[in-house]
């Protein structure tokens, strides 16, 4: 059977991956840094990701669940650590038991659970504000996690990305806790904490959007680079005479006849609707906007000005997150974790 390659790619830089990522460990000060490669390695694939990233040293790896756990446990040797960062349901017990990973133990009912069965080594997460998981700050850590073999106690910034004095506090907060509850290490910061300086890094730091090409905070701005490069193949080409809509709702009328190209690519492969009439393609130097409305597989481009590309030849995607996520209304975080499984992922 012949190879199969779909009309559409991520372009997937290595280089700039493992730059980024050298870059966030050089601003940790001496912290070991980590890399969070939950949601299939934020959208790159998390075995693809792992892999480079242990061979250039890393060895601190976070998912959200078991599932994400299992995929990678193959990796997981002798001083490469993989923590589940939901902890334990009584669901995933069996399977926590046996795995090389360890859970995030995030509530009393976790610990309990954990306890009770003669588990190992675990992490433990305490919320010092997001209130989101994590066991309360105000509470006694120190009593619930007393028994337990902890190996790294986090917390999670909830406004790093922002000038907000909210880090500050929590970390003051986590500090003190360091003092009272026992543990082999201590993390805090993820990219954007990161970016904070040295003082937030503690024992290990924890990025993720950084490492893939996102932008955090200002800090970041020509020492992060642009890892993920969407391109979509032209499945047609054709005249569109003045007068005449394009796409849904005719949300575009055109003012003079014009070319367009139309792409096999929408907003089930995670190129959303906000970039309707907004976003742009690029054929080497030349920028083609998009024109009308995205659909669900489908986006026109204006390619007036580029008469020799046609059906089969392929565009790339403006997709710097910084950038596209002003453009369309999205978090970076969504721009990455939601490109889908239609993309071929090809490394340089």
């Amino acid at each position: 059977m012949a190879d199969f390659f779909a009309p559409l790619r991520l372009r997937l830089d290595e280089d700039a991956l493992l730059s980024n990522w050298r870059w966030l460990k050089g601003k940790g000060g001496g912290a070991a840094c980590g890399a969070a490669v939950k949601a299939n390695g934020y959208g790159l694939g998390s075995v693809e990701v792992m892999r480079r990233l242990l061979a250039e040293g890393c060895r601190d790896f976070f998912v959200s669940n078991w599932a994400e756990a299992m995929a990678l446990e193959p990796l997981v040797e002798e001083g490469i650590s993989l923590s589940v960062l939901h902890g334990v349901r009584d669901e995933d017990m069996a399977t926590a038991l046996s795995s090389r990973a360890r859970p995030v133990l995030c509530s009393p009912r976790q610990i309990a659970r954990w306890k009770a069965a003669d588990g190992g080594p675990c992490d433990v997460m305490v919320d010092t504000g997001m209130n989101r998981l994590g066991l309360d700050w105000r509470g006694d850590v120190a009593g619930q996690a007393a028994g337990l073999t902890v190996v790294t106690l986090l917390s999670h910034l909830v406004s790093a990305d922002e000038d907000a004095s909210f880090s500050q506090t929590q970390l003051e907060r986590f500090s003190l806790l360091r003092t009272s509850v026992p543990a082999a290490r201590y993390s805090l910061a993820n990219s954007a904490g990161i970016c904070l300086g040295p003082t937030y890094g503690f024992d290990m730091t924890r990025p993720g959007l950084a490492l893939y090409g996102g932008i955090p905070r200002s800090e970041a701005v020509g020492h992060i680079r642009q890892v993920v490069f969407p391109e979509a193949q032209i499945l047609q080409r054709r005249r569109v005479p003045a007068g005449d809509t394009i796409g849904y709702n005719a949300t575009h009328v055109a003012t003079a006849d014009m070319e367009i190209a139309v792409l096999n690519l929408g907003y089930a492969d995670g190129y959303l609707r906000g970039f309707s009439g907004r976003g742009w393609m690029r054929a080497g130097d030349m920028v083609l906007p998009v024109i009308g409305r995205v659909s669900m597989d489908l986006t026109a481009v204006d390619v007036s000005t580029l008469p020799e590309v046609g059906e089969g030849d392929w565009l790339t995607v403006d997709y710097k997150l910084d950038e596209a996520g002003r453009i369309s209304g999205l978090s970076q975080y969504e721009l990455l974790t939601g490109l889908g499984t239609r993309f071929d992922r090809l490394w340089n």
